[in-house]
């Protein structure tokens, strides 16, 4: 797969878009004014303990305090390393734990750990979204591009995807030899990404870390929670230390700053890259130039229409996403044979694109597919098996279940930060969100009721009635008969007044 990866950035934003063999797969959005806070360190203060709930609030200087449940708390962590002896990592990172250590970690109690007014030192894992604030972590962790550091074990894992013996023995006493030679505490996975890879690299990932880690202890002797320790770093900078591979071909950069910030990256992380690295100079917007734009408006429509004419359509909601497929246009081949044969090909041809819009909006929590019903069980099966097919695409991680007496399939899918419409869009004032608003009718006829309900308060005045155009122009055509029935109610005049400063829903009703 070709993959580039393109990059607008100003002084107030920052976007970036993976393409995968030219078409748009990601989108990444950060900006100066609401910058993420996930992977950042602050030394917090305990602000109440729920025994109830075994969690915790932590006021970390944000506009709302962040949450904090009894598993996450580092105490648990240091009785969990006295008990694991376990030396390999789970596809995560997390050292294994074993069963007394999972036992023991359930009998510990939050108020055991934590006081009200306490100093901890946390980590922010999940986003506030919404009304709920950050989730958080005191089991700090940094990805490196070769490693993850975990200052707050004792631990040295290596990858499980790295099957070699001898290479992960290498690895271990790589970063074992630095530790000792160093001083260096701390705990450190080896990734994936570090095998075969020289000593330097594995050298300077440790070096960064014991960098960062007497920085961040630094801050937390010299400051007074809440407190912000430790950044991460920037959007670009991180999909640099997560995605980059010799799959890219090209990384477009429209700013000269980031464009020489990115340059010093790549020769230090994947040197054989650095040609790869292109400044874009055309006046021309570089997400304009490169479709990236127009994926972007589309994405922020409900509907996505599919190269054979059918259509899914996608709807978010506070508790899960729905997303619906239809024929629409499509209506098969002649050649086709049968009305199945048609439903199926528009089904998988749906899949890939759901998959993309799944990533690409950055959709999260239960997310609902409504396919084409399929007569037989080979064909859902099918389906289902080209939707986990795509998944594999996804970093996030995810499941899909079918539910054979409904044809549905669900996809549950970790989310860790807003999507895409969250980002860059907000609630429409004139719907107040809810996406319809009521019909001209419906306004003419609660106008009617509204007349005959202050009829008898009127004393002998003529009725003046406020309303938006669109509502003026009803009551003259389509809706003349209810102006009719205004009229005998009172037995006098109506006067209506068009006012473009209405609501499409407010009037006023009037004696004059």
């Amino acid at each position: 797969m070709n993959k580039e990866m393109i990059v607008s950035t100003n002084s107030h934003e920052t976007m970036v878009a993976i393409l995968e063999d030219d078409q748009v797969s990601e989108v990444f959005v950060e900006r100066e004014r609401s910058r993420g806070v996930v992977g950042n360190v602050y030394k917090g203060r305990v602000s109440k303990v729920l025994p109830g709930m075994q969690s915790s609030f932590i006021d970390i200087g944000l506009e709302r305090d962040g949450f904090l449940y009894v598993g996450e708390v580092i105490d648990t962590m240091m009785e969990f390393e006295k008990l694991s002896g376990d030396d390999d990592d789970k596809p995560e990172g997390a050292p294994r734990e074993s069963r007394e250590a999972r036992e023991a970690r359930q009998q510990l109690k939050i108020e055991e750990l934590l006081k009200e007014g306490q100093e901890i030192l946390v980590q922010v894992v999940k986003e506030p979204l919404g009304t709920k604030g950050a989730r958080l972590t005191s089991h700090v962790t940094m990805p490196g591009r070769f490693l993850v550091f975990m200052p707050t074990v004792d631990h040295v894992g290596v990858s499980r995807k790295i099957e070699s013996r001898e290479e992960r023995a290498r690895l271990r006493g790589i970063v074992r030899e630095f530790r000792e030679s160093h001083g260096f505490t701390g705990g450190v996975i080896i990734r994936t990404a570090a095998s075969g890879r020289p000593k330097e690299d594995i050298v300077s990932d440790l070096e960064a870390f014991h960098e960062i880690w007497t920085g961040i202890r630094q801050k937390m002797e010299s400051s007074r929670a809440p407190a912000i320790v430790y950044c991460e770093q920037n959007v670009v900078g991180k999909l640099l230390r997560d995605l980059l591979t010799d799959d890219f071909q090209a990384i477009r950069i429209d700013n000269a700053q980031e464009y020489q910030r990115v340059i010093d990256t790549v020769e230090r992380i994947l040197p054989g890259l650095a040609s790869k690295v292109k400044l874009y100079t055309k006046p021309y917007p570089i997400f304009e130039e490169y479709g990236v734009q127009t994926e972007i408006d589309k994405a922020l429509k409900s509907k996505v229409w599919l190269k054979s004419g059918g259509s899914i359509v996608i709807n978010q909601t506070e508790a899960l996403v729905a997303i619906d497929v239809n024929t629409g246009r499509y209506v098969g081949k002649k050649s086709a044979g049968r009305l199945e044969d048609t439903i199926v090909k528009t089904n998988l041809e749906a899949v890939k694109e759901i998959v993309r819009q799944i990533r690409l909006r950055d959709l999260g929590g239960i997310i609902v597919l409504d396919f084409i019903d399929m007569e037989e069980k080979k064909n859902r099966q099918k389906v289902l098996q080209a939707v986990e097919l795509e998944l594999k695409k996804d970093r996030s991680p995810s499941k899909a279940l079918q539910v054979s007496d409904f044809g549905l399939i669900i996809i549950t899918r970790k989310r860790v930060k807003q999507s895409l419409e969250r980002v860059m869009t907000e609630p429409c004032p004139y719907c107040s969100g809810t996406g319809v608003i009521k019909s001209t009718a419906t306004i003419c006829y609660e106008i009617l009721s509204e007349v005959k309900k202050v009829s008898s308060d009127l004393n002998g005045y003529r009725l003046l009635l406020r309303v938006n155009p669109e509502i003026a122009r009803a009551f003259t055509e389509e809706e003349s008969g209810v102006l009719r029935d205004l009229r005998t109610t009172l037995g006098k005049e109506v006067t209506i007044k068009p006012d473009v400063q209405l609501h499409h829903e407010q009037f006023d009703v009037m004696a004059v």
